[in-house]
């Protein structure tokens, strides 16, 4: 059975395990920067990122020496602050402009090690069956934090949906459009909430890993998807900044851009997620 803790968003924001993250983070603390002895603990989204890490630690870990701990979290918030204060040692979940956004607002240090994959960004609908049958006037949900959002109408921008206003940069949102031929009205959710919105709007622009989540199969049911091609949000292992030479984050990049992760990649998730080395 997998050791793994699942942690949700909501018993995080409650507090519930305040206590039990400091506790952990005060261990770090007290260690020295360069104790890397005891297992690498890595906080990762359930999927596909913590499935990935957990074919790493049953199959790979063992043979390279590598002690491996997954945590898993429903947010995207989490696993960068728990990564900060130590925590934990390392996450998997993430992409650049994301993690830019993120250190910039909230003052983190946080450094990517290595890209992994590619989860598409994609539109869903239960309603419709193509974009151009969505109405006049349909709603759509998008996540609601900058980068997904500004991610998300880029999507329906390349796809004709929408025209972006010139410079709409990775913080554009629906203030920065500058042609809706539809008039499509927009709802903002957080990026997990996202799936579980589609019996409530028209369509939905939903990350990969939360639609794999859901059930939802992005290279099939997806109405148009993100393209892969020079993509700026591979999903990459990131550290606190200083410790990317820790031997047990070596260890673990290199297992993830290994021929069997890769080949794990798209024998299980056909082309919903794609190896991005």
């Amino acid at each position: 059975m997998r050791n793994t803790a699942k942690l949700t968003a909501a018993v995080l924001a409650a507090g519930a395990l305040t206590f039990g993250l400091t506790a952990c983070g005060s261990d770090k603390d007290s260690a020295s920067s360069s104790d890397y002895s005891g297992p690498l603990v890595v906080a990762a989204s359930p999927t596909p990122h913590a499935e990935i890490l957990n074919y790493v630690k049953d199959n790979l870990a063992k043979k390279a020496g590598l002690d491996l701990e997954v945590k898993e979290f429903q947010d995207y918030i989490v696993p960068n602050t728990a990564t900060e204060d130590g925590s934990v040692d390392a996450n998997y979940f993430q992409n650049q402009p994301y993690l830019d956004d993120f250190n910039k607002k909230r003052g983190t240090h946080i450094v990517p090690v290595v890209t992994v994959h590619l989860e598409p960004l994609g539109l869903y609908s239960h309603k419709v069956k193509s974009v151009d049958a969505l109405k006049s006037g349909a709603t759509v949900a998008v996540p609601n934090d900058a980068v997904n959002e500004a991610r998300a109408l880029k999507l329906l921008a390349a796809n004709g949906l929408i025209t972006l206003k010139d410079g709409a940069g990775s913080e554009a949102t629906p203030q920065d459009i500058a042609k809706n031929p539809k008039n499509l009205q927009f709802k903002e959710v957080e990026a997990a909430q996202t799936a579980r919105s589609l019996d409530d709007v028209d369509a939905a622009v939903i990350n990969g890993n939360y639609a794999i989540s859901a059930g939802i199969k992005p290279a099939k049911d997806a109405l148009v998807l993100e393209s892969a091609k020079n993509s700026p949000y591979g999903n990459f292992l990131a550290v606190k900044k200083g410790n990317e030479k820790d031997p047990r984050v070596k260890k673990l990049a290199k297992l993830l851009t290994s021929p069997e992760v890769k080949k794990f990649i798209e024998d299980k998730y056909q082309g919903s997620v794609i190896p991005s080395f």
